[in-house]
């Protein structure tokens, strides 16, 4: 007989402090953060598994019913933010990561909560951990509320970072197109530094990647020192705008997507998008819209908190990393160097050889993933 069942959580939030960085006023209204659990109800569970990311809507997550089938309440929650990262302020996010870890303890009885960051949600996940044993962020990179000193972030017992990079801003950098001269213009390119040059490669040089890389540093920090001169320039105007959307070409050219000899796996040559080219310039593609504040929040290598290898340092509970051999969206590099940053013992290292980002290609390796997350789960 099936007792799993599936509901929706109508968690408390409030949206309405500081300024709108939500277009829906229906949304600011409400004062809810909206998750889907999927749960065993032929059995009483102390342990509940939260699924996070900073702007996908994870209700649907693909591992939520099968976590429930081994036995542990599956929660998949949205964010403020969910769709839409031309606003987001991650310290926002921490706050509904605490909304609904809080609602699960107090108002639901769930006694351990493990907090699974899903490949963007990797970093975010340590990040709140992080904060909420040892609250340091007293406000934005921008100088905005929140202060997380005085906010209630309720701990959870445990980690799994699952097919997770170490933070966006990181990865966002490694894939910015050094290669465009101007930020207006997306294919006024320099030659010397174009990664889709075929002279250039791939394979690439050891030259050309350390050139390509320091360049991709320097364009993201130009970025920043416009971003800053921007906000200084609206700080002198009071009744005027205290924020402005602008445009970022060129997010998707990490060498890592044709030269398979860099960070080796068994990956394909590819984005999780498609053709590396086209992707550069999709629209829809990470990160090619933001505003100023959200920009120093959310992308600048040098002022984002969202960074699982500097945080995970600083958290005390157990540590669950997972990763795919296939997958090109987070490679071993990342998942060995955020295992390395944990700073006990309680950890664990899994490879998932052959699972690619979504599990496309072996559907039956979500299954594994899944068994290791309970077993990790109910072990805390």
């Amino acid at each position: 007989m099936n007792t799993l069942e599936r509901d929706l959580l109508a968690i408390p939030q409030d949206f309405t402090g500081g300024r709108i960085d939500i277009a829906s006023g229906v949304a600011r209204m409400s004062a809810t953060l909206w998750a889907t659990r999927w749960r065993d109800t032929s059995a009483r569970q102390d342990t509940a598994v939260v699924i996070v990311h900073p702007t996908s809507n994870f209700m649907g997550h693909y591992a939520l019913e099968l976590l429930a089938a081994r036995g542990v309440a599956a929660i998949g929650m949205a964010t403020r933010y969910a769709g839409n990262d031309s606003t987001l302020i991650t310290e926002n996010c921490l706050l509904d990561i605490a909304a609904v870890i809080g609602y699960l303890k107090r108002e639901l009885g769930y006694a351990k909560v493990l907090l699974i960051g899903n490949s963007g949600g990797g970093s975010l996940a340590a990040l709140y951990q992080s904060q909420a044993e040892n609250p340091t962020i007293t406000s934005t990179p921008a100088g905005d509320p929140p202060d997380l000193t005085k906010a209630d972030l309720p701990p959870a017992e445990g980690l799994c970072l699952a097919m997770a990079h170490p933070g966006r801003a990181r990865v966002y950098t490694d894939s910015l197109d050094p290669s465009i001269r101007d930020e207006s213009n997306a294919l006024s390119r320099c030659p010397e530094l174009d990664m889709f040059r075929a002279e250039n490669g791939p394979p690439y040089s050891e030259d050309f990647v350390t050139r390509y890389r320091a360049a991709q540093e320097a364009r993201n920090r130009r970025i920043t020192a416009w971003v800053r001169q921007q906000l200084a320039v609206l700080a002198t105007e009071p009744d005027g705008p205290d924020d402005l959307p602008f445009v970022v070409h060129g997010t998707a050219a990490d060498p890592r997507f044709l030269d398979l000899s860099l960070d080796p796996s068994d990956r394909v040559p590819n984005t999780i998008l498609g053709d590396p080219w086209k992707t550069n310039f999709l629209p829809a593609r990470l990160g090619h819209y933001s505003s100023l504040r959200s920009w120093l929040s959310q992308w600048s290598i040098d002022d984002s908190r969202s960074d699982a290898v500097a945080e995970l340092a600083h958290v005390s509970v157990p540590v669950q990393i997972i990763y795919g051999t296939a997958d090109n969206a987070v490679f071993p590099s990342h998942a060995q160097a955020m295992y390395r940053a944990i700073g006990h013992e309680r950890r664990e290292l899994i490879t998932l050889k052959g699972a690619d980002h979504y599990f496309r290609t072996r559907p039956d390796l979500r299954d594994e993933m899944c068994d290791h997350i309970t077993r990790w789960a109910v072990s805390l």
